[in-house]
């Protein structure tokens, strides 16, 4: 019978401990990978609520948009053609567009004729967008005033842009201190004055044919647009699902 010799025996020895230690490594990247395995399918079951979540909100928005845009519609659509006004379901904008009632040229006060409109309009409006079934899922009611890129004796287009800025500003502040002043609205005042802003655009949304050019009469206007809070609402639901 051979018998090792002891080189024999401390290289099957250290062959030995080389493999147990390459087990012991095996093993470890096993579990690291269980790990990370668990890890990423929780990851993608939270991403899946997650989303379904966000799911849930725009379907819950998308109905209350389309409700709102009826109750709106039923509201005024005899109306709007004696106003020279649209309603748009795209973006729940009530647009104002018979420049001859609204304002003298150049000018930003309120015509009396359109002060009448606003006086039979916005207590309606405002009944409706402040009642339980909307209030508190409306973020915003912006007046918009947009201008055409027209402005007499303009030495540029930039000039022209500038002008139509400070005109639109003062006329989307003239509106919105009138409608905040009528005595039919003071019962929601605090509510009015947390969510109605005044933005005056220029000639930045200008109304174009399908040609490209530009309908300066459309685009010479008055807007009030509903936003509602379904896009803080996800951004709350994205935030939840990073901080967990």
């Amino acid at each position: 019978m051979n018998q090792l010799g002891p080189q024999q025996d401390e290289e099957e020895s250290l062959t030995a401990e080389e493999g147990a230690h390459w087990v012991a490594v095996s093993d470890l990247m096993a579990g690291l990978m269980m790990v990370f395995l668990l890890v990423a399918v929780a990851y993608m079951v939270i991403l899946e609520r997650e989303t379904e979540k966000i799911k849930q909100v725009a379907l819950l928005y998308q109905d209350l948009r389309e409700q709102l845009y009826q109750d709106l519609y039923n509201e005024f659509k005899d109306d709007l053609p004696r106003w020279g006004a649209e309603l748009k379901a795209e973006d729940l904008s009530l647009q104002f567009y018979n420049t001859d009632v609204m304002f003298d040229l150049g000018k930003s006060s309120l015509q009396p004729e359109f002060e009448e409109i606003l006086a039979d309009f916005f207590p309606r409006y405002a009944r409706i967008i402040t009642s339980d079934k909307y209030r508190y899922d409306i973020s915003e009611v912006r007046i918009e005033g947009h201008t055409s890129s027209d402005w007499t004796n303009a030495r540029s287009v930039d000039e022209a842009y500038i002008n139509n800025m400070r005109l639109s500003q003062a006329r989307t502040r003239s509106a919105l201190g009138y409608v905040l002043s009528l005595p039919e609205v003071s019962y929601q005042k605090e509510w009015l004055k947390g969510h109605l802003t005044a933005n005056g655009l220029s000639s930045s949304k200008l109304v174009v044919d399908a040609g490209g050019q530009e309908n300066s009469e459309r685009s010479r206007r008055v807007e009030f647009r509903l936003r509602t809070d379904a896009d803080a609402r996800i951004r709350e639901i994205l935030k939840d699902a990073l901080d967990k």
